[in-house]
């Protein structure tokens, strides 16, 4: 154990301060160790990033705004409705479905670490995980929203959910206007995944 523990201490002190470089870092010296097969590893990230990525949750999102009934069992239940869609798993067990509208806009945080439904949006951003975001989140969020270029109207409630091992959460942004009428394929394409974070708004008809 001991002997663990300080192999643990040495790889900890060769790893950069950068969370991109860490991850790289700690990825060579687990391979270089035959932990892990770099081959797999990249699989594994293609899959979360390109074939996953947010697209699962932009067509949960999409029939949310297209589908009334839907919706509301998403609202109410989120976790059996999104796995009937075949979206669980690994980081996904419990999702909670809330809804930005006229009155009140949600944001997604993970205070401790980086907890986030990965079968419905993929890998978090770089930014999610850091701790720049995850301090100034709670801190100030309108400011943070105004990093990511979103300026609430006045009166607009600000909720932020700490995303947690138990709980993940899943932000159903405003339904642009003009998109009356569109396919629920159409509609997902306007959904972003910032928009999912609730860091983003949904794309325009026609941007």
């Amino acid at each position: 154990m001991a002997h663990d523990h300080h192999d643990h201490d040495h790889a900890h002190a060769l790893l950069p301060p950068d969370p991109a470089l860490r991850v790289r870092a700690l990825e060579t010296l687990l391979s270089r160790k035959g932990l892990i097969d770099p081959a797999a590893l990249d699989e594994i990230i293609d899959t979360y990033q390109n074939r996953i990525g947010p697209k699962n949750g932009a067509q949960v999102v999409a029939r949310a705004w297209a589908d009334p009934e839907f919706r509301a069992a998403l609202l109410a239940d989120a976790t059996p409705v999104v796995a009937d869609l075949g979206f669980f798993g690994r980081q996904g067990e419990h999702i909670v479905a809330v809804e930005n509208t006229e009155e009140v806009h949600n944001m997604v945080v993970c205070t401790l670490c980086s907890c986030y439904p990965w079968p419905l949006l993929g890998i978090p951003p770089a930014w999610y995980k850091s701790d720049a975001y995850r301090a100034r989140a709670v801190r100030e969020p309108r400011a943070v929203l105004a990093d990511f270029g979103v300026t609430l109207p006045e009166g607009v409630k600000l909720r932020v959910w700490d995303s947690t091992a138990e709980v993940r959460y899943l932000v159903i942004p405003r339904r642009p206007a003009g998109t009356e009428g569109m396919s629920v394929d159409d509609l997902a394409r306007l959904v972003t995944r910032d928009s999912m974070i609730g860091t983003g708004l949904a794309r325009e008809p026609g941007a």
